[in-house]
């Protein structure tokens, strides 16, 4: 299970301006505590004629669209063609990708959204990492924090991994389609081109290429 969790199985960085966050790394949750001082180091090294500087930690591409209700918290990276709608709530320490849709009252905290990544309606995504073309559905959300506070463990069948974290959202593979209205619990890993039904209570792995209908029944692709 461990090689299927890594980032080379998950993500293919050649779709986010944070490629370099990840260097080094094995597992992408190791990038979490990492997302803010990583945000200011490639801030100012960002060109000024592409990436106007609205904040003292805020880039946001010249080609971006904000809306004027949007909040931009806290070292914070808007790439280019970018679109944060109106409400759109983003805390902090947050990198949205080339071409990212960021919908109506969605809030963000301290994740890294790829390229074409959309959260388009009343999600919150917290502690996370989603992947190139990833798409959560109107009320998807990720729960980042145990009931109990207790530290979270990635699950995949008789496996654990332990992450010596409290705050850990989840981590969405290249193309993983999440449907409406569903929760994905702490800890919660998808591979690559996988698909969440809707209404969906999530946790533990799924791998790539598969159909999460419920807990037990986890079917591949034909």
């Amino acid at each position: 299970m461990n090689e299927q969790l890594s980032i080379n199985e998950l993500y293919d960085l050649n779709e986010t301006i944070a490629a370099s966050l990840f260097e080094g790394l094995k597992f992408p949750w190791e990038a979490l505590p990492l997302i803010g001082d990583y945000i200011l180091k490639l801030g100012e090294t960002l060109d000024p004629a592409e990436y106007e500087k609205r904040g003292e930690h805020v880039w946001v591409h010249r080609s971006a669209t904000v809306f004027d209700s949007a909040y931009l918290g806290d070292k914070c990276i808007i790439d280019a063609e970018a679109e944060v709608r109106h409400c759109a709530f983003i805390r902090g320490n947050a990198v949205v990708g080339r071409g990212a849709v960021v919908g109506n009252s969605t809030e963000l905290k301290n994740v890294v959204l790829f390229n074409k990544v959309q959260v388009p309606h009343y999600n919150y995504v917290g502690d996370s990492v989603l992947g190139f073309k990833a798409h959560m559905g109107a009320g998807s959300i990720t729960s980042n924090v145990k009931s109990d506070k207790t530290l979270v463990v990635v699950r995949g069948g008789d496996e654990e991994i332990e992450t010596g974290f409290k705050k850990f959202g989840a981590m969405l593979g290249d193309n993983v389609e999440v449907g409406c209205n569903s929760v994905l619990n702490p800890g919660t890993v998808i591979g690559r081109g996988s698909s969440v039904y809707p209404t969906s209570c999530v946790r533990g792995f799924i791998p790539a290429g598969s159909i999460f209908k419920d807990a037990g029944h986890i079917v591949r692709r034909t």
